[in-house]
């Protein structure tokens, strides 16, 4: 069994993109990415100081706007509006989840979708399902990144996906197909789902449940991805893998933490960096 360590090489992303950064700093191009929190929700808040660190390391600008809860859904379009405008911003996020009162669908639908790093867009996720370039969102496009870096290649494999959600279930869905993997998306609530991941050779687990993922629903080899992240009764980061149990079974397997989630940030900066780009083309 072997640890796909996601710490280690989203800092080696990390300092690639601080190069790409420098290189465009000296044709006049700072990539810059802004990032909208709206309400004062302390997992979001967590997300957006770290995405905001990382950012920095990587040569990137950052404006993080904080909104208070009660902001209207007609002042964050028209912030998106200003931000879609602004020739100096590359990519622009909006740290989900947003007040009930505001529709995440038309947020989403707001922002340019060249300036759309998170790749949730429906224009990016029509490109990503044709198998065209565009802004792949970045927990599945950082978990292939994490196969490459291994030199795992999914060309053939039986790969089953748990979980069917826009951010990674359907997306992951789709980077696989268009790796030549032949893959089953399920859910936590698919009739026998152990019949369904026993015949895997690449398992994706993101559902947000612990231990969804047990030893006897895993077969001798497998490769296990782990995107959940819960908190257990001990108040432990764990993942929706039973990891004690599964890893031992496992050809390659990624911890949580230390596993996908780095890789998230990572790419998401890869995005920023690459729209940058756009602007010396």
């Amino acid at each position: 069994m072997q640890l796909l360590d996601g710490k280690a090489l989203s800092e080696t992303i990390k300092n690639e993109l601080k190069n790409e950064s420098d290189a465009l700093r000296q044709k006049g191009v700072i990539p810059c990415l802004a990032v909208i929190l709206v309400g004062d929700d302390p997992a979001s808040q967590t997300y957006v100081n770290s995405k905001e660190k990382s950012a920095h390391t990587s040569g990137i600008a950052s404006i993080v706007k904080r909104l208070p809860a009660h902001t209207s859904e007609t002042e964050l379009l028209n912030l998106i509006d200003a931000l879609n405008n602004d020739t100096s911003v590359d990519g622009i996020l909006v740290q989900l989840p947003v007040p009930k009162h505001i529709d995440s669908a038309k947020i989403i639908e707001a922002i340019d979708p060249k300036k759309d790093v998170d790749g949730f867009h429906p224009f990016n996720v029509g490109r990503l399902m044709a198998g065209l370039d565009g802004f792949v969102p970045c927990t599945p496009f950082g978990v292939m990144k994490l196969l490459e870096a291994y030199n795992i290649n999914v060309r053939g494999m039986d790969a089953c996906v748990v979980g069917a959600s826009n951010i990674v279930g359907k997306p992951m869905m789709n980077l696989l197909l268009n790796a030549s993997a032949t893959v089953e998306i399920c859910r936590s609530s698919t009739k026998n789902l152990k019949e369904h991941t026993l015949r895997a050779d690449l398992i994706v687990v993101g559902v947000g449940k612990i231990n969804l993922l047990t030893a006897d629903m895993v077969k001798e080899g497998a490769i296990v991805i782990d995107v959940g992240i819960n908190r257990n009764a001990e108040g432990k980061i764990v993942g929706d893998v039973d990891f004690a149990n599964v890893a031992p079974k496992c050809s390659y397997i990624t911890p949580v933490p230390g596993g996908v989630g780095p890789m998230t940030i990572a790419m998401l900066l890869a995005n920023t960096v690459k729209s940058a780009k756009q602007r010396v083309l």
